[in-house]
């Protein structure tokens, strides 16, 4: 069964058309990838799936149920997704303590939890992550860019979600650390249960994580499949072109003069 189905996505900004009759599929359990250079209509996509874009036309459901309009049940599919963005230094309020942001998070799930229960679920989420809990009390500035982004993923999963959107989540870290933080995505998926809709315009990123891509251009989709097979096999030439510009290690890179 499919966790996300977009259908015929439609948004504007102003007069201009954004994202262009887009349709995906994401199964559950699995990750797709969205791959496209900046502007390509990526990010515009995650953001109408977590209603922070407005909807010109076309449908988003989560597994089976609309979640677009103000309906009971549009806002409560709504809730079942959650994103994770690009920069984690401006993600995170600098004045709060990362453990009252991550407990943020546990407003969406609608339950009401006493001290005790939250302190409990924020520090077992830090360990998830990989983080001490014993360090909820500090302010983000304490901790790298790649802790924080650890600690923005805490939060999100703090909302129990179904659907995880990983928006550029690797771009704003140094190349050394993004492993870290890709690896652990990929140990929460498994042991979660989580579908992920994971957005790069990084082919090389989105081929470690991703079960299946999605290529954008200019707000339209060129061409989707299995990772593997699509990247082997790549039909449409823009693919082919964001493929010839992965950098291949021991290959002299060519620059135009």
């Amino acid at each position: 069964m499919n966790a996300l189905e977009i259908e015929d996505l439609q948004v504007r900004y102003g007069r201009r058309e954004v994202v262009s009759g887009v349709s995906l599929e994401v199964p559950a359990g699995r990750t797709l990838g969205l791959v496209g250079e900046s502007g390509s209509g990526k990010s515009t996509i995650a953001n109408a799936a977590v209603g922070l874009a407005g909807i010109h036309a076309g449908d988003i459901r989560v597994h089976g149920v609309s979640s677009v309009g103000r309906r009971r049940e549009a806002k409560a599919a709504r809730r079942r997704i959650q994103m994770v963005f690009q920069d984690p230094f401006s993600a995170l309020d600098p004045r709060m303590p990362i453990g009252e942001s991550i407990a943020e998070g546990l407003k969406a799930t609608g339950r009401e939890l006493p001290r005790s229960a939250r302190h409990e679920r924020v520090a077992e989420l830090l360990r998830q992550v990989d983080l001490d809990p014993g360090r909820a009390d500090e302010l983000p500035r304490s901790f790298s860019g790649g802790q924080r982004q650890r600690i923005t993923i805490a939060r999100a999963l703090a909302a129990d979600p179904e659907i995880l959107i990983a928006d550029e989540v690797t771009s704003a870290l140094d190349v050394s650390v993004q492993s870290t933080v890709l690896n652990l995505l990929r140990e929460l998926q498994q042991k979660l249960g989580l579908t992920m809709l994971f957005i790069s315009h990084n082919l090389a990123v989105v081929r470690y994580i991703s079960d299946d891509i999605a290529v954008m251009r200019d707000g339209r989709l060129v061409e989707t499949g299995e990772t593997e097979a699509l990247l082997a096999n790549p039909s449409d030439a823009y693919t082919r072109e964001l493929l010839d510009a992965v950098p291949v290690l021991g290959q002299r890179m060519q620059f135009d003069v």
